[in-house]
């Protein structure tokens, strides 16, 4: 059996081009094209629906997570941006978390993970 890997998200969206200029100008503001935004490797689509409300009511229910190295520098271009915290920045055992929304209300979180945060114990 082949492994399956996560290659694409897809936003429906109910407001494509403003969702996509949101997108591009908080994630990527350095992307010009018209297809998917490359995000280290997965791609994010989005893409017109006419079967979802224009904005998403279960929002907690998918959270895209962004992984960094640095939760300062990410956070310093976020509110650059204009990208509100709706969880406001907590450290936690496993690392540094903050949750924002895009303007459907989907979340979107930053993680910066503690040194060990997935180290595993053998006995």
């Amino acid at each position: 059996m082949s492994t399956l890997q996560v290659g694409s998200i897809l936003l429906g969206t109910t407001r494509p081009q403003e969702l996509r200029d949101w997108y591009c100008r908080v994630l990527a503001p350095e992307y010009s094209g018209e297809g998917p935004f490359d995000l280290g490797g997965v791609l994010l689509v989005i893409d017109q629906r006419d079967d979802v409300s224009p904005v998403n009511g279960e929002p907690g229910r998918v959270i895209v997570n962004f992984h960094v190295e640095n939760f300062d520098a990410a956070a310093e271009q976020l509110r650059a941006a204009g990208v509100e915290w709706v969880v406001p920045v907590v450290d936690r055992a496993m690392g540094r978390f903050g949750t924002f929304a895009d303007p459907d209300g989907n979340l979107l979180q930053v993680i910066e993970f503690a040194p060990n945060a997935h180290a595993t114990t053998t006995a």
